[in-house]
């Protein structure tokens, strides 16, 4: 029985079955670190990456390898959850924890992460949404350019040309923030 890699894991050329443990394995954590840069909530991240997995699992039929990878299909059905999260017109706000930790330091290290990621949140706001999707697909679903260009259309050379400029924008940005 012949198999062809797909992006990590492996369609079974015959059947064209999926193998979902392998899809378990190696997609999942992507299409997480994906919604956590969406979203900027690792709670909110994990509920919308069992959306894409349920998705992708009653919708599998309609997976064709010869059309592209696997991975790539997955990544447009979380784009298309991720879209949908936020066109909802009611979000849910999640009850605060009451930490049973009172220590001072593990307090200020939450805290400084939690400003970080806040202020890095607020210029990644500020960025057009196709460069706020470029970020998520590099850094959160960890795709090369590539994978990128097929997901938006885009060429390889132009994804690494607007993914240097961001990350330009944001060092200079970061640098600024923490001279303060």
């Amino acid at each position: 029985m012949k198999n062809i890699f797909t992006s990590h894991f492996i369609v079974n050329q015959k059947t064209k079955e999926i193998d979902w443990q392998g899809v378990y394995d190696e997609c999942l954590p992507k299409v997480y670190h994906y919604f956590c840069y969406k979203v900027g909530d690792p709670i909110l991240a994990e509920d919308l990456t069992a959306i894409t997995l349920e998705k992708a699992w009653l919708g599998r039929v309609n997976f064709h390898c010869e059309i592209g990878p696997f991975q790539t299909w997955l990544m447009g059905i979380a784009r298309n959850v991720v879209k949908d999260y936020f066109r909802k017109p009611v979000r849910e706000v999640p009850l605060s924890d009451s930490s049973k930790h009172n220590l001072i330091g593990f307090w200020d290290d939450r805290m400084q992460e939690r400003l970080d990621f806040e202020f890095i949140s607020s210029i990644l706001a500020q960025l057009p949404e196709r460069e706020r999707d470029l970020i998520a697909y590099k850094y959160g679903a960890e795709l090369n350019n590539r994978e990128i260009a097929k997901l938006t259309g885009l060429s390889e050379t132009n994804v690494g040309t607007i993914l240097y400029r961001i990350v330009e924008k944001l060092r200079i940005e970061w640098e600024k923030y923490h001279e303060r």
